[in-house]
């Protein structure tokens, strides 16, 4: 039998003995220890390992998310731009749920509102998949007693109603006339606050994302030795502490070595960064410009994609490639490999060489 006996602090300790087992708890209220003590017996003898009490008074799915992001944050891990807004709209469209209503119905239900809403495939795939980490993190964390196979059985459900699936591989390449309009754009507005133009440019030579364009700093520009180091490369195994060393090269049509120098002489030291702007405005002026010249379906990290098939193009092999790009997975590397024809002559050329 549990014993409960009140502290100096007028605060009530239970302590539990049972079956070899030893636990104790502090409560403010009596009737919360006495709950909790004959509850954590039951677990005892069910074979189950008793909740601490903080975990037990756990009821609804926005519980469960508020406790998983406050243990990725207790170990450094918080959630990152798109994982945080897609919890908060978990938590605004589920929140109030209570766990016991959190069957394979309320997740089917869930889906089809949020392809009704416009969701993709793609986004309602990663949408029940944090769902089942949040359950997943409850379960094996705390011992949360949770049905992740609900989520399972409503993955399964949505994907045979063709409400969840893969994305389909993007190859939009930029054509040169596309390109040299865009760089002209540019060129042609001095209101223009960011260097566009070059930043098109670097995109293209570097193969390096939107916002790692905008996050470089310059005491990681070795002129030397022409590299570059990127910090917390994106890598969905390791968030933080991916750094990477890339070459800058100028088989792209463009150099970035060169167009980094050419940043130098705007440098502002007030501002570590090489490109001290905000990738989101750039993002826009990219959007707004591409809108203006009626370039259809033309998006900035296309620039990236550009840059990549350019390496392929100069002859480097996959794994080299690589090398520039960041891409672990060489799987994932060969979508970039859109080769356009006449590019195969100057491989012939440099091969023959």
């Amino acid at each position: 039998m549990a014993s409960i006996r009140r502290q100096k602090s007028g605060r009530w300790r239970v302590q539990v003995r049972r079956k070899g087992r030893a636990l104790s708890e502090t409560f403010v209220r009596y009737d919360d220890a006495k709950v909790w003590a004959v509850e954590a017996e039951r677990e005892i003898d069910r074979g189950e390992s008793p909740r601490k009490s903080r975990i037990s008074k756990l009821t609804t799915f926005g519980d469960l998310i508020d406790l998983h992001i406050a243990d990725m944050k207790e170990v450094g891990k918080a959630p990152g731009r798109s994982k945080d807004a897609t919890l908060k709209m978990l938590k605004r469209v589920l929140g109030k749920r209570k766990l016991v209503e959190l069957d394979r119905d309320r997740f089917i239900e869930f889906g089809k509102a949020r392809a009704a809403e416009g969701a993709g495939p793609v986004t309602l795939s990663i949408d029940i998949g944090i769902i089942k980490l949040v359950l997943q993190h409850a379960a094996a964390v705390h011992g949360l007693r949770v049905s992740v196979e609900a989520v399972d059985l409503a993955r399964y459900a949505l994907k045979r109603l063709g409400l969840i699936g893969k994305g389909t591989d993007r190859d939009r390449r930029p054509t040169e006339d596309e390109l040299a309009r865009l760089i002209a754009h540019f060129d042609d507005n001095p209101r223009q606050g960011i260097p566009m133009s070059r930043i098109v440019k670097f995109a293209i030579a570097t193969a390096m994302r939107q916002d790692e364009i905008f996050r470089v700093v310059w005491d990681d520009l070795n002129t030397r030795t022409k590299m570059l180091t990127i910090r917390d490369r994106k890598d969905p195994r390791q968030k933080k502490g991916n750094d990477q060393r890339i070459p800058l090269l100028s088989v792209s049509g463009f150099d970035g070595l060169a167009l980094a120098e050419e940043q130098r002489a705007l440098r502002d030291n007030q501002d570590a960064r090489i490109f001290p702007f905000n990738h989101r405005s750039a993002g826009t002026a990219f959007t707004r410009a591409c809108r203006k010249l009626e370039i259809e379906d033309l998006h900035f990290h296309d620039l990236r994609h550009e840059g990549t098939s350019r390496l392929f193009e100069a002859g480097f092999a996959i794994q080299q490639v690589a090398l520039v790009t960041g891409h672990r997975d060489w799987k994932m590397l060969r979508r970039y490999t859109h080769l356009k024809p006449e590019g195969l002559h100057a491989i012939a050329a440099a091969l023959a060489a």
